[in-house]
């Protein structure tokens, strides 16, 4: 059922179910940067039945817009949170590709000790160690790069250089020609969402991950360092990290099945926990 919320700046659109077997824990999914809720359609047609579910159009992003592009992270995280009250999602896992991962950082860094899980699908750690000066410096000055790309152009390296498989690269095809009335306007959401991921970063908060964790990642991510970034985070937090064979930065497009089996079994070793098993 598509619902929406109201903010100071715009009006976020999202989509929930709370038919379930399983009500004890709710999956929260939470798309990239210029995605939209589109990107998650396997996963919830997959987890449909079996637990709530919750997924939105980021604010500035497809049905979620107009939006005044001058909130932070941080608002996000915290527009989010209100949603999932409103919802009763009291336990909800966090499952967030990319720019989506970073919102949950931003969640549990706000909202300390209220999430029963986190995912990670082709993310990266928020912490202020595992980034250089140079690519904070660049992430801040995105907009113009974007602006200098013939729409056309952009539009096939955006589609193509995310997934690997036909169908990977057909739905974020599909998801980029929402903006192709305003492809300015698309330059500044991603100008918008690179700035405030840099000030996130700048800010040199704990970002501690404080529930159980999964990261998953794309072998054939090519989205900047996200691999190099993923190997970092294993190394430094132990979180298990699984990487997706054949799989682009959309791991979760390219290899639905893949991404599918290895949340279902994140959630029942959640469940096991929770019964005490």
């Amino acid at each position: 059922m598509e619902k929406t919320y109201e903010t100071p700046r715009g009006i976020i659109h999202y989509w929930v179910d709370s038919n379930s077997k399983q009500p004890a824990l709710q999956l929260v999914f939470l798309p990239g940067l210029t995605a939209d809720h589109r990107l998650f359609t396997a996963q919830l047609e997959h987890f449909a039945g079996q637990y709530p579910t919750l997924v939105w159009d980021a604010p500035g992003h497809a049905a979620s817009r107009p939006f005044d592009l001058t909130f932070s992270l941080a608002d996000k995280a915290r527009w989010l949170r209100e949603i999932l009250d409103r919802e009763g999602f009291g336990r909800p896992v966090l499952v967030g590709q990319s720019m989506g991962g970073y919102v949950a950082q931003s969640y549990l860094q706000q909202f300390a000790g209220s999430l029963a899980g986190f995912v990670s699908i082709d993310s990266a750690p928020l912490g202020r160690a595992y980034m250089t000066s140079a690519e904070l410096w660049l992430l801040k000055r995105m907009e113009p790069i974007y602006r200098l790309y013939p729409w056309r152009l952009l539009l096939s390296h955006g589609s193509n250089g995310v997934a690997t498989t036909a169908l990977g690269r057909a739905l974020m095809r599909e998801m980029m020609l929402a903006y192709d009335p305003d492809p300015a306007g698309y330059a500044r959401l991603v100008g918008h969402g690179y700035r405030i991921l840099a000030e996130a970063i700048e800010a040199d908060l704990p970002y501690r991950i404080d529930c159980p964790a999964l990261l998953i990642c794309g072998e054939k991510d090519r989205a900047g360092s996200t691999r190099r970034y993923n190997r970092a985070w294993h190394a430094k937090t132990g979180i298990p990290l699984n990487w997706i064979k054949g799989a682009g930065h959309n791991a979760n497009t390219d290899q639905p099945g893949v991404v599918n089996r290895l949340i279902k079994e994140f959630i029942e070793s959640l469940n096991r926990s929770l019964s005490g098993e």
